[in-house]
């Protein structure tokens, strides 16, 4: 038990969902309300706790040991965000326990922690007093809060007035500074710069290998892939898998790709307001077979089919595009005729849009297209992994020679023209 540094036993939440209590003005209102509420009630009891109520976080049991670095993951919904509001005590569950060794530091939603009436210096004092740190333990770590947080010209503006990616820079410096011997993380570091984020990472790196615990929800795999030993993913609010981090972003991969296989035009999980919806996807060859799997350096030819919704009306400046994934879901690849001039006009009620690359200028992997169809910023259709397929070691250069490992060498192959100069 020494080197436990948070133990998780059947922790579930539950919410209540639907409409805000209603307010009424006059006896009669009350009168009608109070009749439909009971008729409401007599009509959900058999569904409450499917229909009034949710479980977000529902019999999870885990240990995370002291030194751990555990990245969780999972669809949006999954409970993630949810678990670290109980571990980080912002919110109480409604069944089980944790039980945590060590002082907690955390920066999940933006404001969490922070009073906005205060300045950004009142708040360094006040989140390091709720971490249990004395005051001269805080001014010795103040000045390197405030560089790392690069908003000393605000320090002292109360944080009300921050825009979000201030209030990032802010907590996430007080949370890494103040030296907590468990750091909570949730996605909210995607709301500031790049830059920023990059050094972020860089700090959370730097706790980990001081031996802190880390507790990382993102949903870029191959920053968890990185940064964390241990993975725990999370489906409908379960733990539905749990161990070294490369086994658990295996299961969850696998699973996103047997949910995209089924028919293009019956997924669901699409955004959108249907105007256009894309029907079909697939990939050929330059002899125009269809293939799920392509050498380095081939042909290939994407196909996007689609059908209009009958009653619809399109603006001009219609537009498509595809994001080519790696096997981390990570973007790789723009693909859009809005780059190469094309004019991908809707003049039929069903269509189909292809695109081609002569030599495909990939390493060997999985990867995914995600595509998305609208016009002045507005969403048609936007839906992630329509297209799976693999590249495969291929003759790209010509030379029977090619890149022995692709994490060493990255993900594209360019054509190179090398030549020996005098000088």
């Amino acid at each position: 038990m020494s080197d436990l540094a948070i133990r998780i036993e059947g922790l579930s939440k539950q919410y209540r969902i639907g409409l805000a209590k209603q307010r009424y003005d006059t006896l009669g209102e009350q009168l009608v309300g109070g009749l439909k509420s009971l008729i409401q009630r007599n009509g959900n009891s058999r569904r409450s706790g499917g229909i009034d109520t949710i479980w977000a976080v529902k019999d999870v049991s885990f240990d995370v040991h002291k030194g751990d670095v555990v990245g969780i993951i999972g669809r949006n919904g999954a409970g993630k965000s949810t678990l670290l509001k109980i571990l980080s005590r912002i919110t109480e569950p409604t069944e089980g326990w944790a039980d945590i060794h060590g002082r907690v530091g955390s920066l999940l939603e933006v404001g969490t922690g922070f009073n906005g009436e205060l300045t950004g210096r009142e708040n360094i004092y006040l989140n390091g007093a709720i971490l249990g740190m004395k005051r001269a333990e805080i001014d010795r770590k103040f000045d390197e809060i405030v560089a790392f947080s690069e908003i000393e010209k605000f320090i002292d503006t109360p944080v009300k007035r921050y825009s979000s990616g201030m209030y990032v820079r802010l907590a996430f410096a007080v949370a890494a500074h103040l030296e907590p011997e468990i750091l909570i993380v949730d996605e909210v570091l995607a709301v500031g710069d790049v830059g920023f984020q990059k050094k972020c990472l860089g700090k959370i790196g730097d706790a980990a290998k001081e031996g802190r615990t880390v507790l990382f929800v993102s949903h870029n795999l191959r920053t968890v892939m990185t940064l964390c030993t241990r993975g725990v993913l999370m489906e409908g609010g379960r733990v539905e898998s749990i161990g070294a981090v490369d086994d658990v972003l295996r299961v969850y991969l696998a699973g996103i790709e047997g949910q995209q296989q089924t028919n293009l035009a019956k997924r669901v999980d699409r955004k959108g307001d249907g105007r256009i919806r894309f029907t079909d996807c697939w990939m050929e060859n330059r002899a125009g077979e269809r293939v799920s799997a392509v050498r380095s350096g081939d042909a290939v030819t994407f196909y996007f089919e689609y059908a209009c919704r009958s009653d619809s009306v399109f603006p001009s400046g219609v537009n498509i595009g595809t994001i080519l994934n790696d096997g981390l879901g990570q973007p790789i690849l723009s693909l859009s005729p809005y780059y190469s001039g094309g004019d991908p006009a809707v003049e039929r009620p069903v269509g189909c849009w292809s695109c081609t690359i002569e030599k495909i200028p990939l390493m060997p992997d999985r990867y995914s297209l995600e595509l998305w169809c609208g016009a002045n910023g507005q969403d048609f259709d936007h839906i992630a992994g329509a297209l799976i397929f693999d590249v495969t070691q291929g003759d790209f250069y010509g030379t029977g020679k090619f890149p022995r490992n692709r994490e060493k060498s990255g993900t594209y192959l360019v054509r190179q023209d090398w030549r020996e100069m005098s000088l």
